[in-house]
């Protein structure tokens, strides 16, 4: 998913966590001290499942709607919708037996067919969802994306209200845990259709079947409320009246917000971390999302792959985790982040690394940068950075302006810092020079982030390609899938063939410092795919 500055969204190997308190103890408070004030640093954009790409708008729906299953503590799969999973004996069907008692806030029930609607809908090409490559493997996905099959022949289908029977045209070794990730949840035909345009821009243009209902959303405002859906099935196990989101793109206010009690938790700049280090109630957040420059290469002077390595190569990195994030967070080896995979007892990580990627060597800078502008005809160059508008965020475009201008002669650097919201458009748009972006897996396999920079995907915003790379990632998922030595093989000379023509420029991966009450109990972090998982929070007396 993509991350603003301080947000996240990624994974561990086992899909790590952190796990504030027991899940499941009970709180002796009423449910009128049930109200948990919790700190937000960005917009929501969206609550359009088949639109959202963002950490925001997944951790939104993820805890007002559901899908066949939720994902708890390490990213266990715990009970959904579907009540139960049966699969054929070689793996390429799923059947699924539904709850009866799962309900839309509107009233009606939710049944087999709106997944069938949802999924169809997300796939249709003219939907234009930037998430419609995760349901590559289910049958005819692709060729439907492609244009080349209508949308009703994918392999999904409902018999009956309460019966999914779901096949695949390969074997997919994490798809369960991708039925635990919004954009495979169910959506009601009827809201999509009544709403219109209108749908999943404001809180009331949607419908919920989740722990909470959103409320007070207006689609620009920087606030909202998740309130206690009544009429979720397991609502006894839901403890919190109501959860309220304050967005603060200042550390500084966040944190006093947090210390005169408004809110339960709040973000640390890297400075406050270090001076709260003792504190009890301090919580880092390590996942494994990514933050990496994509540079826009539909502009001549982003096509050199001189110039591009020129301007990784000037970057200190470490001395930017230590002393300007100061977060924990730690330079990345490479787009996929440490911890994600391992084979044989040997992370992905370290295994597709490339020195020369993320090493900061300046004299080779200025003379690859001198040869760039020759090639280009040039004697100097304009460079746009788009980044968001968070104190982090603003501190991390400084960082990097002052490297790049006081290394490379003739760069200069115009700094962009806006909302994150705006951050995305911009980003889709191909509207930037160079952009910061973040992302973080949607599920524990280094496929989730390298699946990013094929020429064909709507997340590749700086519009790199490499016909070699493309030919390395079908074969993961087609020829070799099945074959774990020959698909691992595959995905490490695709991220090598990335790194060495500098694609992207890998940053950081990134931990967050947090503060949070210690008397907020049962918030489950999951590093990947959705972040926050509120349905069994309390708070303790």
């Amino acid at each position: 998913m993509k991350i603003s500055k301080f947000a996240k969204l990624g994974a561990a190997v086992a899909l790590s966590a952190v796990f504030l308190a027991a899940c499941g103890s009970k709180s002796s408070s009423t449910s009128s001290s049930q109200v948990l004030n919790w700190n937000e640093t960005a917009e929501l954009p969206t609550m359009d499942l088949s639109t959202a790409t963002d950490v925001v708008s997944f951790d939104t729906l993820n805890n007002t709607n559901e899908g066949l299953y939720r994902l708890g503590k390490d990213s266990k799969i715990e009970p959904g919708i579907a009540t139960n999973t049966q699969v054929s004996n070689d793996g390429m069907k799923y059947t699924f037996t539904l709850r009866k008692d799962s309900k839309w806030s509107n009233g009606d029930k939710v049944t087999a067919k709106d997944f069938v609607y949802s999924w169809q809908r997300t796939v249709n090409p003219k939907t234009a969802s930037q998430y419609a490559y995760l349901f590559s493997g289910i049958s005819n996905a692709d060729a439907i994306m492609n244009g080349k099959k209508p949308v009703s022949s994918l392999g999904i289908k409902a018999e009956g209200n309460y019966k999914l029977v779901v096949t695949l045209d390969k074997k997919l070794p994490y798809f369960k845990l991708l039925m635990g990730f919004p954009v495979f949840f169910p959506q009601s035909e009827k809201a999509v259709k009544e709403y219109g345009s209108k749908y999943g821009t404001a809180s009331k243009y949607m419908v919920y079947n989740g722990p909470f209902e959103l409320t007070k959303w207006t689609g620009s405002n920087l606030s909202w409320t998740l309130k206690k859906n009544n009429d979720y099935w397991d609502k006894k196990n839901v403890k919190l009246s109501a959860i309220n989101f304050k967005v603060n793109k200042s550390t500084t206010t966040s944190y006093n917000l947090y210390q005169s009690g408004k809110l339960d938790e709040t973000n640390l700049s890297g400075e406050q971390a270090k001076q709260l280090a003792t504190s009890k109630e301090l919580v880092t957040r390590r996942g494994a999302s990514t933050f990496y420059l994509q540079y826009n290469q539909t502009k001549k002077e982003f096509q050199n792959a001189d110039i591009r390595k020129a301007i990784s190569l000037v970057i200190d990195r470490k001395q930017f985790v230590n002393k300007v994030l100061g977060d924990g967070s730690t330079v990345a080896k490479g787009l996929v982040s440490t911890g994600l995979a391992k084979l044989n007892g040997k992370d992905f990580a370290d295994v597709a690394s490339v020195k020369s990627a993320v090493e900061t060597n300046r004299t080779e800078a200025k003379k690859l940068w001198a040869e760039g502008l020759k090639q280009l005809g040039v004697t100097s160059l304009n460079i746009q950075m788009l980044s968001d508008d968070t104190d982090s965020a603003k501190d991390s475009t400084a960082f990097l302006q002052s490297q790049i201008e006081e290394n490379l002669p003739g760069a200069k650097v115009s700094v962009s810092n806006v909302p994150f919201k705006t951050r995305l458009t911009r980003s889709t748009n191909g509207d930037f020079g160079i952009v910061i972006s973040g992302w973080g897996a949607d599920f524990a396999d280094p496929i989730s982030f390298l699946d990013l920079f094929t020429s064909d995907n709507a997340q590749n915003n700086g519009k790199w390609k490499n016909a070699e790379y493309d030919k390395l990632i079908e074969a993961s998922k087609t020829t070799d899938a099945s074959n774990t030595t020959k698909r691992w093989n595959d995905l490490v000379k695709a991220q090598k063939i990335l790194l060495n023509d500098e694609g992207i420029s890998p940053l950081y991966q990134q931990a967050t410092a947090t503060l949070v009450k210690s008397k907020v109990k049962g918030v489950i972090y999951n590093a990947a795919g959705v972040n926050y998982n509120f349905k069994n929070a309390y708070i303790a007396k």
